[in-house]
């Protein structure tokens, strides 16, 4: 194998890029959009199992160094009770930690490390159509009349990913939350929390996020339920609108959300939250999905760029290891169709749990402390405990073995 063509210049289809490259395969990057232009208010979480993953193919620093750390997560119920708190990571175990960073910023620093790596990021792309020919190569045509061959398709064209549905006409369709996340910005907050930590409020009808970035800034997110809305309905809302239906929803909280809302001012961003849990076609012949476009999470997990992290560097080990692309396509599905489902379902799962009923409130701050005091003993975490090992080799029996 040569080359791999790579749709989608985002998260995944940049660091599966980088790691094809360190495992010795050439890799194009086609992007529809015709600059690095990306949602540049949201941010997000890099888990300790997303760095870690960077780490393997040595492209950790450029994030480390451009984010912050945050360091534990205290939890409040809308009554104002402290639940307790936790590591950010889940464990310590002496690694990378978790860092916060903008979303456009960790695109950006993906982007300039691959190029700086020698990778060919081609921008205003937008893929048409794409089909095997009788060599078995890939043909990939594109909006502005271009044309690509390469040896292997790899789908990181996000949740309404064309990828997918070349693969699989009958592919399910992006499903709804129940929510939008809304994110925003202010520096005239009374009382921030500590640098080193998130302040996560579990509010009687929205659930609430902030951390103080390194220069004072507060950055908070909200998970609101809410109808669901095209995207020119969401930008058609203005930041005095967010401002007032935030604060309804937390008006009959005993928490510092409100008061938090109402220092913002115009830096205030929302999207809609779509997941799919489960795409039962990852490939097909020579075209493989690879983060949303084969597994999009609700935002509540804070996994979505993680997630997409691990799927390129196993890949790109997959690639390396096996002959043909069929049998490494199976075992990079044999070794994350699990992991991914998982993380998908309990992130699905706490978004329905975003506005609990006064019963289910009563009981989770019952036990909530109780399970905080368990995950902060230093015992393994599934979810940020996973680590890869790039210099494992890859065997399709084994791979088939470990889902």
């Amino acid at each position: 194998m040569t080359t791999a063509l790579i749709i989608g210049g985002g998260i995944a289809g940049t660091v599966t890029a980088m790691a094809l490259r360190k495992a010795g395969i050439d890799a194009v990057v086609y992007e529809t959009y015709p600059t690095d232009a990306t949602d540049a208010g949201a941010f997000l979480v890099v888990a300790a199992n997303g760095l870690e993953a960077l780490r393997t193919i040595d492209a950790h620093e450029p994030v480390l160094e451009n984010s912050f750390p945050v360091g534990r997560v205290e939890f409040i119920s809308n009554t104002g009770k402290r639940l307790g708190n936790r590591p950010m990571s889940g464990s310590q175990d002496g690694g990378l930690g978790s860092v916060t960073l903008k979303r456009a910023t960790l695109a950006r620093v993906l982007r300039e490390e691959a190029v700086r790596r020698g990778v060919r990021i081609e921008h205003g792309k937008r893929l048409l159509a794409a089909h095997t020919s009788p060599d078995g190569r890939i043909v990939c045509s594109f909006a502005d009349g271009g044309r690509a061959v390469g040896d292997v398709l790899i789908g990181a064209d996000g949740i309404h990913s064309l990828v997918r549905r070349s693969i699989d006409a009958a592919a399910p369709r992006p499903r709804y939350t129940g929510q939008h996340t809304v994110c925003g910005y202010t520096r005239d907050a009374e009382t921030p929390p500590d640098p080193d930590a998130y302040t996560m409020i579990f509010g009687k009808q929205a659930f609430f996020g902030c951390t103080t970035a390194p220069d004072g800034e507060l950055w908070w997110f909200c998970n609101a339920p809410a109808e669901e809305m095209s995207k020119g309905e969401l930008a058609a809302i203005t930041a005095e609108e967010w401002r007032e239906r935030l604060l309804k929803l937390f008006a009959e909280d005993n928490t510092p959300a409100a008061d938090l809302v109402r220092a913002t001012g115009d830096a205030i961003v929302a999207t809609a939250a779509y997941d799919i849990v489960s795409t039962p076609t990852w490939s097909e012949e020579a075209m493989v999905i690879v983060g949303d476009a084969a597994h999009a999470c609700a935002p509540n997990a804070a996994q979505g760029a993680s997630m997409a992290i691990e799927d390129g560097v196993v890949l790109a080990k997959c690639l390396r290891d096996l002959r043909s692309p069929q049998s490494a396509f199976a075992a990079y599905e044999a070794l994350r169709r699990e992991r991914v489902e998982k993380v998908a379902a309990a992130s699905a799962g706490m978004a329905r749990r975003t506005a609990p009923g006064p019963v289910a409130r009563a009981l989770r701050d019952a036990t909530m402390p109780r399970k905080l005091d368990r995950a902060g003993n230093g015992a393994p975490d599934w979810l940020t405990g996973y680590r890869i090992d790039w210099d494992e080799p890859v065997d399709a029996q084994t791979a088939r073995r470990r889902r």
